[in-house]
């Protein structure tokens, strides 16, 4: 019993998890996170 109790918890967080994921690339999220990572990127390479 115990076991199936951890099972619905990992599964209600991974759930939460991909909403929250969903809802912030309806925000446009994305594009903001991927400019920052695009950045920092080229400031550690020296390009930028």
């Amino acid at each position: 019993m115990k076991h199936s109790r951890l099972d619905w918890r990992g599964i209600c967080a991974a759930a939460a998890g991909i909403a929250m994921m969903a809802y912030g690339i309806c925000r446009g999220e994305m594009k903001v996170v991927l400019e920052k990572a695009v950045n920092i990127c080229m400031e550690c390479i020296g390009i930028g």
